[in-house]
């Protein structure tokens, strides 16, 4: 067994270790963004990949991955991990997620041989209408206004969703799971280089007086790299949530507290919204790719939908299985993507308030017909949606969906498995604290404009409704059945194309795990063709100009985490990006 660990570094180890990686990576023809290059000033060196032939945990933080291990090495299963894993997640990496956001879970149960999708997506308080997102005069309100305000917030729903998935999966028992994020609450973690970046560089997180006092020293500065970091409040939060389970957050005086915070912010949550919510047990939507079967996650995520139709637009196009990183190759990807996010602008929302024609996008008579709109030689240009059945007459919506989300996986050693991605939306949500966590901002991924040349937009603001999402949790199975990869990542509406390029490196490519998490990203959401600055060379642009495109550089900063089956064991990999760890037995 080849034994695959957290690596845990100090002073100048981790400083050598560091440069030693960086040098692997350019030696790799490999060079860092600019967000990674301010981590390397910090002297952050992410771990790459870990071997095992048992169990497999790969999470943002070393903490929690660590948390996972243990819980794997009680007894308990995949989902007891990754449960134990967000709460230290919530602790550590708080602008991601947490308590007072939401989030997609995909269970493989190994013995049943099931996938089961749960989903603890946001709702949007009774209050909330088409409009939330206009002003008193009628003018409609930019992001940056209602971000970090009440009227972002919707009702939390994480919790919720690990409760019910616990009682249906889960093994030890429920409070054994709060105990790693309770005890790392109370004694501290060193602040980590890409938090202490996030807070140097967040202007609004420092108005909210609870977080002030939490994340900055009296100076009004952040704190420092390596600096202890308590959090008492959290650690007594989460003790309640070991005894009483969602109750602590949905009723009582967490619930009033939330209540009060969100309207001194203008926001309307009530103390009804918080009782009555409730986690949601849907089918996984699942399709092929070449030889693979890929499942992900339904409505009101478009993450599965859109990564099966993008893998299977690419399989009709006539690209043929190779490399992914020639020009050729990501000339079709970004034609296949313009024409995904046609369709997800158009036809995906919440299932319980419109019709979402999920088997027609996914059939193959549609994607071949989609397929043939892409020429080897030109690019298209804005696409436009395709035409399916459908009972309702809806236009295309908009929504500024941010990737301040997180991503971890986890296989057991019985082979059941745990894709979890959960968010609170922007970088530290709200920026609204309450009992020692953020509040979700999770509201703005509705479209602003609820109808356009009097059409209804299908991601339309409404009371109790879960706003769209790219979230895309996935499982891999191979052709006789076996659990083959565990993936997702953050990223906002880029998430699709993160995990389906990653998909198309893994199957189709035939990459390490690690070396498909280091490639550059290359994408189109029906706009620009965009690119990693820093990772897609001069000469890739020049190709993909010639062809056409429009090509955008920006930073990319994805946090893919992989799990991959090797013989009789597993490869976890981390996205070099973040802070990411990987771990075995």
């Amino acid at each position: 067994m080849i034994s695959g660990g957290a690596i845990k570094q100090t002073g100048s180890l981790r400083a050598a270790r560091f440069f030693l990686a960086l040098a692997v990576l350019a030696g790799a023809g490999g060079v860092w963004s600019q967000s990674a290059q301010s981590e390397a000033a910090s002297g952050f060196a992410p771990q790459s990949a870990a071997a095992s032939a048992d169990f497999m945990v790969v999470t943002a933080n070393a903490h929690a991955t660590d948390a996972a291990v243990e819980i794997l090495q009680l007894g308990g299963n995949a989902l007891d991990a990754a449960i134990a894993a967000q709460w230290v997640l919530n602790l550590v990496e708080p602008q991601s997620s947490g308590l007072g956001g939401g989030g997609f879970l995909l269970h493989w149960d190994a013995a049943r041989r099931r996938v089961m999708a749960w989903d603890g997506r946001e709702t949007a308080p009774r209050a909330t209408g088409a409009d939330f997102a206009r002003r008193a005069d009628g003018s409609l309100a930019p992001f940056a206004e209602l971000v970090a305000s009440g009227r972002s917030v919707g009702v939390p729903g994480l919790l919720a969703m690990l409760e019910e998935a616990h009682r249906r999966h889960g093994k030890l028992k429920w409070e054994r799971l709060l105990a790693p994020a309770i005890r790392l609450a109370e004694n501290g973690f060193p602040v980590s280089p890409r938090l202490n970046l996030l807070l140097h560089q967040d202007t609004l997180l420092r108005n909210d007086a609870a977080a002030r006092a939490l994340y900055y020293r009296p100076d009004g500065k952040p704190l420092e790299v390596g600096d202890t970091l308590r959090n008492p409040e959290l650690a007594l939060m989460l003790r309640r949530v070991a005894r009483e389970g969602s109750v602590a957050l949905h009723q009582g005086a967490t619930a009033r507290r939330i209540v009060a915070a969100v309207a001194n912010r203008g926001g309307g949550i009530t103390l009804g919204d918080l009782r009555d919510y409730r986690p949601l047990r849907r089918e996984a939507v699942c399709g092929s790719f070449r030889r693979w079967r890929v499942c992900g996650m339904p409505p009101p995520s478009s993450g599965g939908i859109g990564v099966l139709q993008l893998l299977g637009i690419l399989e009709r196009s006539g690209l043929p299985p190779g490399p992914v990183e020639r020009a050729d190759a990501v000339h079709h990807f970004a034609e296949a993507g313009r024409l995904v996010y046609a369709d997800r602008s158009r036809y995906v929302g919440d299932p319980d308030f419109v019709r979402v024609p999920q088997r027609e996008l996914l059939a193959n008579d549609y994607l071949e017909r989609r397929s043939r709109l892409i020429e080897p030689g030109r690019a298209m240009g804005t696409a436009a949606p395709g035409s399916v059945p459908s009972t309702q007459v809806q236009a295309d919506g908009d929504a500024p969906e941010l990737p301040a989300t997180t991503h971890l996986s986890v296989v057991d050693g019985q082979g059941n498995a745990v894709a979890l991605t959960s968010s609170i939306e922007a970088g530290f949500g709200s920026r609204i604290q309450v009992d020692g966590f953020l509040l979700n901002n999770q509201l703005t991924d509705f479209s602003f404009t609820p109808e356009r040349e009097g059409k209804p937009v299908a991601n339309r603001a409404e009371a109790g409704k879960r706003p769209l999402s790219s979230m895309a949790p996935t499982l891999v199975f191979d052709s006789k059945g076996r659990l083959h990869a565990v993936l997702g990542s953050p990223g906002g509406s880029r998430i699709i194309n993160y995990v389906a390029r990653t998909l198309q490196a893994l199957l189709d490519g035939g990459m390490e795990p690690a070396a498909a998490l280091a490639m550059g990203h290359a994408g189109n959401r029906n706009g620009a063709t965009e690119v990693e600055r820093g990772r897609i060379g001069d000469d890739m642009v020049r190709e993909l100009e010639k062809l056409g495109h429009a090509v955008q550089r920006t930073d990319m900063t994805s946090g893919l985490h992989l799990i991959v089956r090797r013989g009789g064991g597993w490869v976890g990999a981390v996205d070099p990006r973040r802070e990411g760890s990987a771990r075995g037995n």
